[in-house]
């Protein structure tokens, strides 16, 4: 598992580019990949279709993770990802305008790790994203792959 990989996914071109701009200038060593529609993040994880052939091995260190996705929400992502013992323990966090109880609950219900609401002023989008990244790709620890565990300490 790649620790410093982000997956975001966002259907949202201006919040894309916010959340990008704002992780450049956070200095985090790392790669952001963007998937904007459901279905292809679970594309990109599982390496189906346009991600064929891609190392599924290489998993990310966190997602960022929009609830509403065209294609396939983003409920139903989490929904899949918990259910698969490949990605069941990826970090989420679910970062989206959504403040409605339901949605915060149905996120925690799913396994999400982090429920975010989007701040609409730019400056505290900028530090929300920065926060969320120096905790769960600097911080976090994250579980180790089964070929880790059984190499010597």
């Amino acid at each position: 598992m790649s620790k410093k990989t982000i997956l975001l996914a966002e259907d949202n071109a201006d919040d894309e580019a916010l959340t990008l701009r704002a992780l450049r200038k956070s200095k985090l060593d790392g790669e952001t990949v963007v998937v904007r529609d459901g279905a292809e993040a679970l594309d990109y994880l599982f390496g189906m279709n346009h991600y064929a052939g891609r190392d599924t091995k290489d998993l990310p260190g966190v997602i960022l993770l929009d609830l509403k996705l065209p294609k396939v929400d983003g409920k139903e992502v989490l929904r899949r990802l918990r259910a698969d013992e490949r990605t069941h323990h990826i970090p989420v966090v679910i970062f989206t305008s959504s403040r409605e109880e339901q949605d915060v609950a149905d996120g925690f219900a799913l396994g999400c790790n982090s429920y975010v609401c989007k701040p609409v002023n730019y400056e505290r989008f900028a530090e929300a994203v920065r926060q969320i990244a120096s905790y769960w790709l600097g911080l976090n620890e994250i579980v180790p792959s089964a070929a880790e565990l059984g190499k010597p300490g």
